[in-house]
């Protein structure tokens, strides 16, 4: 009850006592109320953390990414208890986060030496959230969203489920000599092998690089929608993520959206563990999310591969923030 104690007495008599500093207080997403799994069926959106990257095929260190991504989020929150509501200066919305609830439901479970545990673990904290609200995940390797995408096809009952792919690699290897079927480089492979999932219904953005010698032949026989970072180059971003969510959204009930931060250029973001030049700008980055935030099909989202440990300057992770932070608010916050 309000002046109990003299912290309350304090906090009563000094207003900006409520403003929490962006490196101040507990580490949720965007400073969201924590709240156990299976209570956040009145928010617009609940956040939970897979730190794993025990199925990378390059640098390790995504494990930290989802406690990075959190810590940088906050300063949305700041600058919203502090301004209240804001002028997006780069698209003129009037946004106000306080339109925005966010719960924060902490890390699913994980068990680093069985991967398939793992994975149960994912699945069922993405079904449990998605049985609620809108599903969103701070990855860990992409191999997550493998067991992610399960998990919100089970939870919110769409019958048929729409992928878009912003990523810098296809990860659409069947099976590795080395790695097996089960690693970063499988998992929309593995998404593709489930039911009522085709890849016509999956879109890739911002693919560059190299992949296996026949890949564009697959993609024609697949009906993959496969929009390359020549393309983005040549169209430009919003006219290709335009038609890359159509087409995910096409046939199917729901679209899930995964955004690996290897889509962006490592000049940008190089806490990654794959990173590949000429990839996205963050202006790039920026209007994709806003543009799939705007799209009534989009009904979850991820953020994979952010190893902060690669980037002193912890840019990589703050982009990350502010790319889900983007969708966000274009979905419930304008």
């Amino acid at each position: 009850m309000s002046g109990d104690t003299p912290a309350d007495e304090f906090r009563d008599a000094n207003p900006g006592a409520d403003v929490e500093l962006a490196y101040a207080g507990r580490d949720t997403f965007m400073k969201g109320e924590a709240r156990d799994v299976g209570d956040v069926a009145d928010v617009d959106a609940a956040v939970f953390g897979v730190p794993y990257d025990g199925a990378v095929s390059n640098r390790p260190g995504a494990r930290y990414g989802p406690g990075a991504v959190r810590r940088a989020s906050a300063w949305w929150a700041y600058l919203s208890d502090y301004k209240g509501a804001l002028t997006n200066m780069r698209t003129g919305d009037q946004v106000d986060f306080d339109d925005l609830s966010v719960a924060d439901v902490g890390d699913a479970p994980l068990f680093p030496m069985d991967h398939e545990r793992t994975a149960e673990s994912i699945t069922a904290h993405a079904a449990t959230v998605a049985d609620q609200t809108f599903p969103v995940m701070l990855g860990g390797d992409h191999y997550c969203t493998f067991p992610s995408f399960r998990g919100f096809v089970e939870g919110s009952g769409h019958d048929r489920v729409g992928f878009v792919q912003i990523d810098a690699h296809t990860d659409t290897v069947a099976e590795s000599p080395v790695f097996g079927t089960d690693f970063h480089g499988s998992s929309t492979a593995r998404i593709a092998d489930l039911p009522n999932v085709e890849y016509a219904d999956v879109s890739m953005v911002g693919i560059r690089g190299y992949e296996s010698p026949d890949f564009f032949e697959f993609a024609d026989e697949t009906g993959l929608n496969l929009y390359t970072m020549a393309a983005v180059e040549d169209r430009g971003i919003a006219a290709v993520v335009e038609d890359a969510v159509a087409a995910a959204a096409e046939d199917t009930d729901a679209v899930y959206v995964t955004f690996d931060i290897d889509a962006v250029d490592p000049g940008f973001a190089p806490g990654t563990g794959t990173p590949t030049p000429a990839g996205l700008t963050p202006h790039q980055a920026l209007d994709a999310m806003t543009i799939l935030g705007d799209h009534d099909a989009v009904g979850a989202v991820d953020m994979m591969e952010v190893a902060p440990r690669y980037d002193q300057t912890e840019g990589t992770e703050r982009l990350a923030a502010y790319l889900l932070v983007r969708l966000l608010e274009q979905k419930f916050a304008r």
